[in-house]
């Protein structure tokens, strides 16, 4: 019985882990993605922030500006990727995961999150590059 339950599911566990396979592969490629924006980003505001360092702004100053340019990158794509998803995982996930509803809470919230952590982390080692940009080499930049 229990070899039959499993032969049963075979379909659908193989098509969640591939869903979810494809799920860690694009969630790598947004975490390179947003660091590779933010990294030119910043190659190209060095002056624009070797300026405000030698204005007077203080490292919290330009940790604060890079980490809320990329908070608002992280949240248009986080807003526009969960509206793209309720619309195209509806007729996928019944098909492949019959158990999962397209509209779960729980595995929207995970992703968020999940996201969100990628996200800060990739914005984090641009925004600490940043803070140790010299004030004067940074005015002589380009």
């Amino acid at each position: 019985m229990r070899q039959a339950t499993a032969f049963a599911l075979l379909p659908s566990r193989a098509g969640a882990a591939v869903l979810g396979a494809v799920g860690v592969l694009a969630l790598a490629l947004a975490s390179v993605g947003l660091y590779g924006v933010m990294a030119y980003s910043l190659s190209r505001r060095t002056r624009e922030i070797g300026l405000r360092r030698a204005l007077g702004a203080g490292r919290g100053d330009v940790l604060r500006l890079v980490l809320r340019e990329g908070g608002l990158i992280l949240a248009i794509g986080l807003v526009s990727g969960m509206a793209l998803a309720l619309l195209a995982t509806q007729p996928l996930v019944r098909f492949l995961v019959p158990g999962l509803r397209p509209t779960d809470p729980i595995a929207y919230v995970s992703v968020a999150v999940a996201l969100i952590l990628v996200g800060c982390a990739a914005s984090l080692t641009p925004a600490l590059r940043a803070l140790r940009i010299d004030p004067m080499s940074a005015l002589r930049y380009e």
